[in-house]
């Protein structure tokens, strides 16, 4: 008789983020105030939160680019603290701030990133090919950064993310400084990755014309969860007729 393994099948069903009571405090300044947040596979999952909102500090204990005071960080049922290397291996991250170097070209960039992986060469030089032609740039792969546009250089950096097949992609503020068809073919392309791959995406951003009726969408506002759900549904928790109007009728009066 087998006896099932039941930590792999917990793993196998847990959410793709299960964040518990996380905290953190820089300076002495509350940055993030136990935070609860869960995030299903599969799903496009938007974090909602003007600038200053904790949005990025949370994506940095995600990544571990800081360590969490207190609180739990579980990536696929790992454990971040316990199994840092595992959780890390599901997870694809597009920061706010730009991390191509400008000086490499596109493939340069992703070799990087590769070689940082461990992948196999013939590997990489497959995912890399079939990431540069899935967001257009197959032709521009040999081209410097520096030459690239906003969005241009946006492509390649969500095409670095998904170099190593992450399940989870973080989007920290993906399309800010684009223009709106930038913004726009962005949005759709990672929506397109959720339906086609499964992909699992956080999408922080303080635009709420990003937000979709259906999107579970997690209102953070300095530093604390206030409302989550889809966002039609916390549209008509507050009787309001917009996101918008939902959203300023959530965090008004709570300045601290």
């Amino acid at each position: 008789m087998t006896v099932p393994d039941q930590q792999g099948s917990s793993q196998e069903n847990a959410p793709a983020l299960a964040i518990r009571a996380l905290s953190h405090k820089i300076g002495g300044r509350t940055i993030l105030d136990s935070v609860d947040i869960t995030v299903p596979a599969s799903r496009f999952v938007v974090l909602l939160g003007q600038n200053g909102a904790g949005k990025t500090t949370l994506f940095s204990l995600v990544t571990r680019l800081y360590t969490a005071q207190s609180g739990a960080i579980r990536i696929f049922g790992h454990d971040l603290r316990q199994e840092s290397s595992r959780a890390l291996s599901q997870l694809g991250v597009v920061f706010q701030q730009r991390a191509l170097d400008p000086d490499l070209s596109a493939q340069q960039n992703l070799w990087y990133h590769a070689a940082l992986h461990g992948m196999p060469w013939g590997e990489a030089r497959r995912r890399i090919a079939e990431e540069l032609a899935r967001v257009g740039l197959a032709a521009q792969a040999k081209r410097k950064v520096r030459g690239f546009s906003g969005g241009e250089a946006r492509r390649v950096e969500i095409a670095r993310a998904l170099l190593h097949n992450p399940r989870l992609l973080l989007c920290d503020e993906a399309t800010v400084g684009l223009d709106i068809r930038s913004r726009a073919d962005i949005i759709a392309d990672v929506r397109g990755l959720v339906r086609e791959r499964a992909l699992t995406v956080l999408w922080a951003t303080h635009l709420i014309d990003e937000v979709q009726p259906d999107d579970l969408t997690i209102i953070l506002h300095q530093g604390k969860v206030l409302n989550q759900g889809p966002a039609r549904d916390i549209i008509a928790s507050v009787g309001a007729s917009s996101l918008n109007e939902a959203f300023r009728s959530i965090t008004e009066g709570k300045a601290a």
